[in-house]
């Protein structure tokens, strides 16, 4: 009886040991999908910002051009019709010329049409000129601020000792309180670099801390000569 117990309990031990595995490994590619969906959820957020600038320029620029085309349009003028002459005309009597029941046109101070459309064209080229500008400080401004990734893998390479992700996020929020920064997405963000090799995790009773990775991978001999042979 025995002899039959132990090879059902080594047996049901390898089942739990890699059904442990298994569930650790399942966590942790959830962690990293959701790191780069919050990376992802950023970028969106700055396109849509993009798109809007835009529209407005769009919608700016749509305007200008039909009151450009409006007033390009050249103005119907009626011509009279020529009077018919008269029978003593027509039989070399002398006839009075008519006179023109016509009243005389006064002088506008309107602009031409060419003169309009130049108006027009210069307003328009000044909204798109100052909408333009508008997007593109926007965008240089969204460029220029560092990614949370970016945040993070700084604020680990600055630190001596390990931190804990309430840590990291207490500190980034400190540094740059107009950015919303959550502990969840700092959590998330940690464990997606520490799937790509790029921070290191290590536990402390039920704690987890995390620091920057002690050093970079050395390429292999053939895979540097591969790169010298490249370059040449």
């Amino acid at each position: 009886m025995p002899e039959t117990t132990v090879p059902a309990t080594e047996l049901a031990s390898q089942y739990i040991n890699q059904v442990t595995g298994d569930l650790e490994s399942n966590v942790k590619e959830q962690e990293r999908i959701n790191a780069e969906i919050a990376a992802l959820q950023e970028q969106l957020a700055a396109l849509q910002r993009d798109h809007t600038v835009l529209v407005n320029v769009q919608k700016a620029l749509g305007i200008a051009k039909a009151q450009a085309e409006q007033t390009t349009e050249p103005e119907r003028v009626e011509v009279p019709s020529p009077r018919r002459k008269k029978a003593g005309a027509a039989s070399g009597g002398k006839a009075k010329a008519p006179a023109s029941s016509a009243a005389p046109r006064k002088s506008t101070a309107k602009k031409s049409p060419v003169e309009g459309a130049e108006t027009a064209k210069a307003g328009a080229a000044k909204v798109s000129t100052a909408k333009a500008g508008a997007s593109k400080a926007g965008a240089s401004k969204a460029a220029a601020q560092p990614t949370l990734v970016e945040l993070i893998r700084r604020h680990l390479a600055d630190q001596k000792e390990p931190r804990s992700a309430a840590e990291i996020s207490t500190a980034l929020g400190k540094a740059h309180p107009k950015r919303d920064i959550a502990a969840k997405v700092v959590r998330v963000t940690l464990e997606g670099l520490v799937a790509k090799s790029q921070a290191e995790r290590t536990k402390q009773g039920r704690s987890v801390f995390y620091s920057a990775p002690a050093s970079e991978p050395t390429p292999a001999p053939e895979t540097q000569a591969q790169n010298d042979d490249a370059d040449h």
